[in-house]
């Protein structure tokens, strides 16, 4: 398992992301500048040390603390040799541009930049490969802004709810999968940074993500954990226990 303990370019507390498994932590010393090159030195440390891991063991497991980070895992997984689709569970569509985000919020164009947006600020300096969005499956996405669903509305992004989820219509080849934890209902889940209601059970994403695991095409279990810090004990524990379950899936 790779660790990623940051969210954007901003190193987390230890006990944020809780994991038992062995990891290997990515704790590079970022450079001063803006924050787009800081993101490029955090991502491109964090790829070698996934394609490592992929070249080593056939997959891996990326922890980190937002969906930034899954560009990171896209090219780690091109640098070990593959050509995957992206599969991105996710309460929100990810899909914006700089241009229509209107909180300037960068996790809003996770999916978008993996997809080749603004690839001068990350995928070209990391030598990635944009995903075609025919090579694309977005799963839940309940909560769209209105330029996110117009976009949604022509794009060759395919779209599913997570119980609905048919691994026959997948796309071929290897696969990422990223599941961002906030498309959990936050009833299940309390603490999250960007709650969307009437959520899938973690029961049914599970499932949904054991089902694409069996497919045997799954190089990469890509975890997003957008949560705020707690002392509570019972979340503290919820959280756990549904990484492991995750990395048992997996």
């Amino acid at each position: 398992m790779i660790l990623v303990p940051y969210h954007q370019d901003h190193r987390l507390a230890d006990d944020l992301l809780p994991v038992t498994a062995a990891v290997s932590a990515i704790t590079p010393e970022l450079p001063q500048g803006d924050l787009w090159s800081r993101l490029v030195a955090l991502h491109d440390t964090a790829a070698d040390a996934i394609a490592a891991e992929i070249k080593a063991d056939g997959d891996t497991i990326v922890l980190s603390g937002d969906c930034l980070v899954a560009m990171a895992t896209l090219a780690g997984a091109q640098r070990a040799g593959h050509d995957p689709a992206v599969i991105w569970f996710d309460a929100h569509g990810d899909v914006h541009t700089l241009e229509t985000s209107t909180s300037g919020y960068l996790g809003g164009l996770s999916l978008r930049l993996l997809q080749g947006a603004h690839a001068d600020r990350l995928a070209t300096p990391l030598g990635v490969r944009p995903v075609a969005e025919a090579r694309s499956v977005l799963v839940d996405a309940r909560d769209l802004d209105p330029a996110e669903a117009e976009f949604l509305r022509t794009s060759a992004i395919l779209r599913t709810g997570v119980t609905d989820l048919d691994v026959a219509k997948l796309p071929e080849g290897p696969l990422i999968v990223h599941v961002d934890l906030d498309v959990i209902d936050p009833g299940e889940l309390p603490g999250l940074l960007f709650e969307a209601p009437d959520g899938p059970a973690a029961a049914d994403v599970l499932h949904a993500v054991r089902r694409i695991v069996d497919t045997n095409r799954v190089v990469a279990l890509d975890i997003a954990c957008p949560w705020h810090p707690t002392s509570d004990p019972a979340v503290q524990q919820t959280r756990a226990a549904l990484i492991e379950d995750l990395t048992r899936a997996f």
